[in-house]
């Protein structure tokens, strides 16, 4: 069996949700999360308020958006990024790390809840709609990796 490279399917998973299933040739759930990606995608119009984001129109970003439907993406972005990175780790015969979880779930919530205030927040034009969820997911995943210390380290 060919080796896979976990961190290399972490990336591509990151740049579009079921491209890291695709290459560990798990290619109906690779499918199943394109096709997620695109429907929410579509139904919360997520791509015109990045484009409006990295335009510095931020009251069009927040105008355009169907904040009903973007609240489902965070959730399902980190947990196809995670399962692919578990799925390649577990393909090369290794175990996973402990408490691998805790990162892309505490990511997950952040990033939510980044979606949640990303239209109320008064400085939104200073910090982008769009940037305020990615911003909550690098703070929740910092914090996943710390509480995932923590937790590695008082439980030994």
């Amino acid at each position: 069996m060919k080796k896979i490279y976990p961190f290399e399917v972490l990336l591509w998973s990151i740049a579009f949700p079921g491209f890291g299933q695709i290459i560990n040739k798990m290619y109906i759930r690779g499918a199943f999360f394109i096709l997620l990606e695109f429907v929410i995608n579509v139904m919360s119009s997520l791509n015109m308020n990045i484009l409006y984001s990295f335009q510095g129109k931020s009251n069009e970003a927040v105008l355009v958006t169907n904040y009903e439907w973007a609240m489902f993406y965070p959730c399902v972005y980190m947990f196809a990024i995670y399962e692919s990175f578990l799925r390649a780790i577990e393909r090369n015969g290794e175990n996973p790390p402990v408490f691998l979880t805790l990162p892309f779930v505490t990511g997950a919530y952040f990033s939510t809840v980044g979606v949640i205030y990303s239209n109320t927040i008064p400085y939104r034009f200073w910090i982008p709609p769009t940037f305020i969820p990615i911003l909550g997911i690098a703070i929740g995943v910092a914090v996943g990796f710390f509480i995932r210390f923590i937790l590695i380290r008082f439980s030994k």
